[in-house]
């Protein structure tokens, strides 16, 4: 199977910029899997497709403001992007200019509350940087850092709590669960109300999501590893849910790939966590989803990947296609879809 195959044309004034003003107020395209039928509705209408017994999945992983913005002790504007903590104060990260970042450097952010040093430059090109600091790390960070948005934002974001969900409890993620973006406080209440068990879980999304497939066959790309994890309360919710013939729906591929890493064979949950690498494309057999709330996703990425294993490659292109022509708003602050 081609990388390519999963292409589609979307022009470039359909990617949203800024969320909207009201969170559930965006559009919704409902696929359903078996007629391939297609609904316009808005997002706040997803309650119409659970049904009590039914549970609900949302990724409570909060965004760290992970882009921090320094200067070297020469002058020059430096920009560094965390990546994953490795302990003791030392992060994997990314950065700019990466030709002035070498062994040794010295970076200072703000007004040198915080400071960092370059211990180590990895294969890939990511450095190892060493930071330096008084009291708590994500306290500073939260004072410091900038969201780290995807490329394709150009615009900056007036409120930053606007790419974290309202549920974001988790801090570790270098970039949003974004279909959980469309939730609000008020809608999470009625879906409960109805009978429907919200549960969370966590995976700390990496960057490496967003990373191109670059690829000619997909069963040549690697994944990149994210740490998952399900407790006892969403384990024990979750085969309940299973045991009395209720559909478990997840919010984001997030959730998904969670909930497809760590159940066994049967579809059967224990509370546990582990690093997952998960690839999910047409073919493979789904052990525990049996509905997906999503965004529209990157052509060619390993997202439209996973959804086109849920619903069928030809759905989900279709499924595009018409929301083009409708002039959906597409990605991380964009409209939602939902398959059933």
């Amino acid at each position: 199977m081609k990388t390519h195959d999963f292409w589609y044309n979307l022009p470039e004034e359909l990617i949203a910029q800024t969320p909207l003003e009201r969170r559930d107020a965006s559009r919704l395209l409902v696929l359903d899997r078996k007629t391939g039928e297609l609904q316009h509705r808005h997002f706040y209408d997803m309650i119409d497709y659970l049904q009590p017994g039914d549970c609900l999945v949302m990724n409570d992983s909060r965004v760290l403001p992970a882009r921090l913005l320094g200067r070297r002790p020469t002058g020059g504007a430096v920009e560094v992007l965390l990546l994953r903590e490795l302990g003791g104060g030392a992060w994997e990260c990314l950065v700019k200019p990466g030709k002035k970042m070498q062994l040794g450097q010295e970076v200072i952010f703000g007004d040198g509350e915080l400071t960092a040093t370059v211990t180590a430059i990895q294969e890939d090109g990511n450095r190892v940087v060493q930071f330096h600091y008084d009291g708590i790390f994500l306290e500073v960070l939260e004072r410091l850092g900038k969201m780290p948005l995807p490329p394709y934002i150009k615009a900056e974001l007036a409120d930053q709590e606007r790419y974290q969900t309202v549920y974001a409890k988790q801090s570790g993620s270098a970039a949003a669960p974004t279909a959980g973006l469309h939730f609000t406080p008020a809608l999470l209440e009625k879906i409960a109300a109805k009978g429907v068990k919200l549960a969370y879980v966590t995976l700390h999304v990496g960057l490496g999501t967003f990373r191109p497939v670059k690829a000619e066959e997909i069963t040549e790309h690697h994944m990149h590893s994210e740490l998952c994890m399900i407790g006892e309360e969403t384990a024990q919710a979750l085969n309940e849910t299973r045991a009395a013939g209720g559909r478990i729906f997840c919010v984001g591929t997030t959730s998904c790939r969670t909930l497809e890493s760590l159940a066994d064979e049967n579809g059967h949950f224990e509370p546990r966590s582990k690093w997952t690498d998960i690839f999910i494309y047409p073919g493979y057999r789904f052990r525990a989803m049996d509905g997906l709330i999503t965004n529209f996703h990157l052509p060619e990425s390993t997202l439209v990947m996973l959804v086109s294993a849920f619903a069928s490659k030809e759905q989900i292109l279709h499924a595009y296609e018409v929301a083009v022509e409708e002039k959906y708003r597409f990605f991380s602050f964009g409209d939602a879809m939902l398959i059933v």
